[in-house]
């Protein structure tokens, strides 16, 4: 009898079946459990049993002596895995039975199509990025409305997944899982996230429970309670406000910064940290200054401006900065077109609304502005207090009324307006029940 040869098997890089997925994952990445990697990946050594006799039928003899040479061995499989590599759904060499790849993130592999490129070759540096190129990218999918799918690829060759989102995004060259992107980040706290940043929650137990990724684009709320999250996601690619980290498995997302990032790193200083009140205003002539002009004619403010923006700060400037204040349903000391701290965190992290075309009459969802806060107080009666009453009920926060709601302001009002708030996922101070500028936007967006 003819002694069988016995040779590593390594998948077919063209089939499709869940085994063959499993292997090809497992040998792409090679991380140790420790870092992230499957510990299906690492355990005996794998290998298939291949007949040199056409059609031989290893016996039970034969199989122990394989698995006595160390080699697992999969009888039945043999003639099949000589032909085609293994029979389609059936167990590999090793006996796994590789699940389908019902995970959210893919698999590691190479671009594919019209933008594929070669990898990158073994040992190279990351490609270098701004913080602002990786949101540009980003929000191009987002435009494109790209279709959510974990086999399909993109025009730019990266899958369409939000581990190839996150791929992109950061230009890496490769479609990576959530198995992978660690190693191209530096891991940092919640709350030294930045714009680019990513949340990553990875289950190395069974990548397909909750295994997701998003890339941070600021902070919506001043209590850091929400931020804005652009996701690859079912149905398509979407930029929204994201409770943090996530509305599942919050705890266990971590927050990574890429290694190749050219802007915000340790020690550099963050451009999204306001410069103080007193860098704006008459008389005032310094780079801020500048830096605010370029963050508001990408706001929409380029109307404004004739010449610059500039470091000397001008009439330009004021009625750029107050537009955009009124785009977000401020009035009153709020708009006046001065920024403060949260007009200069909307502006650095690209939250809140655009400024309005000339003649648009008020951005989307505006069209209430925020009256300020001197009307929402013990005593005080008017038709905003109403209108909120009224809003309240309509979004389903008017529990608290036993009659009304009216234009005196009540506890009932505050008791509401605090269940509203406590609904963003605010606390403490920011959900005291007396509305503020953002309370107002959300509850009439």
């Amino acid at each position: 009898m003819t002694v069988p040869v016995f040779e590593e098997y390594e998948p077919a890089i063209d089939c499709g079946c869940a085994g063959c997925a499993v292997r090809r994952r497992s040998a792409a990445r090679a991380l140790p459990v420790r870092r992230g990697g499957h510990p299906a990946a690492h355990g005996a050594r794998r290998a298939l049993v291949l007949a040199t006799a056409a059609g031989l039928v290893l016996s039970c003899g034969a199989a122990g002596a394989a698995a006595a040479a160390g080699l697992v061995l999969s009888c039945g499989a043999a003639g099949a895995a000589a032909a085609a590599g293994h029979t389609p759904g059936a167990p590999h060499a090793d006996g796994e039975v590789g699940p389908e790849p019902a995970t959210p993130q893919g698999e590691k592999g190479p671009l594919r199509g019209t933008g594929a490129s070669g990898p990158p070759s073994a040992g190279s540096a990351l490609p270098r990025t701004a913080r602002a190129d990786i949101i540009d990218r980003a929000k191009k999918w987002v435009s494109a409305k790209v279709p959510y799918s974990m086999e399909k690829y993109w025009s730019d060759g990266y899958r369409q997944d939000c581990s190839g989102y996150v791929s992109m995004a950061w230009n890496l060259g490769s479609n990576e899982w959530t198995g992978s992107l660690a190693a191209y980040g530096t891991r940092i706290a919640r709350a030294d996230l930045q714009p680019g940043d990513i949340l990553l929650f990875h289950n190395p137990a069974d990548p397909s429970k909750g295994s997701h990724v998003t890339i941070f684009g600021g902070w919506t709320d001043s209590a850091r309670t929400h931020y804005v999250a652009y996701e690859q996601a079912r149905p398509r690619t979407r930029k929204q406000s994201t409770p943090l980290a996530y509305w599942n498995n919050s705890d266990r997302y971590v927050a990574y910064r890429y290694k190749g990032v050219t802007d915000g790193l340790p020690g550099s200083g963050s451009s999204t940290a306001f410069p103080g009140a007193e860098k704006f205003g008459p008389g005032a002539d310094n780079k801020h200054v500048t830096q605010l002009g370029r963050m508001l004619v990408q706001r929409g403010g380029k109307r404004f401006y004739a010449v610059g923006p500039g470091p000397v700060w001008g009439a330009a400037d004021k009625r750029a900065t107050q537009a955009f204040q009124r785009a977000q349903g401020w009035q009153g000391k709020e708009a006046d077109g001065i920024p403060g701290p949260d007009t200069w965190r909307l502006l650095a992290t690209g939250g809140g609304r655009n400024i309005p075309a000339a003649g648009a009459g008020g951005s989307p969802n505006t069209a209430v502005a925020f009256p300020g806060r001197g009307y929402f107080k013990p005593g005080q009666s008017s038709s905003h207090v109403d209108r909120l009453g009224k809003q309240l009920v309509k979004k389903g926060y008017g529990k608290h009324y036993v009659s009304g709601p009216g234009p005196r302001w009540t506890e009932a009002d505050r008791r509401n307006v605090e269940a509203f708030q406590r609904a963003q996922g605010w606390r403490g101070g920011a959900a005291d029940g007396y509305p503020g500028p953002e309370t107002w936007r959300r509850l009439f967006a």
